[in-house]
């Protein structure tokens, strides 16, 4: 049973880190800036994701703490690149 939860988990990595390659390409040759900051967005949760998947498999606590403030930043970021895209000024 722990072979299989491992194998699983390894396969879960793996597919989120090929969604966030798939989101960084997107970010990268986006048509414009709400499709790049979609992808952005997306990359910051991918990333999430993963530093929780690597937090499961090296049973280490900081990589959870990691993913806390990525998510800090990642919403905080996306909120003034929203606010930068609609009215062309942040404050």
């Amino acid at each position: 049973m722990q072979q299989i939860l491992t194998i699983t988990i390894w396969i879960v990595l793996a597919a989120h880190l090929l969604m966030a390659f798939a989101a960084v390409w997107q970010t990268l040759r986006g048509e414009n800036a709400v499709t790049r900051l979609a992808g952005l967005d997306l990359t910051s949760t991918l990333t999430i994701a993963v530093l929780v998947v690597i937090s499961i498999i090296r049973q280490s606590s900081i990589f959870i703490d990691v993913a806390i403030a990525a998510a800090a930043l990642g919403y905080l970021s996306t909120v003034a690149l929203a606010k930068y895209i609609s009215d062309q000024k942040v404050f």
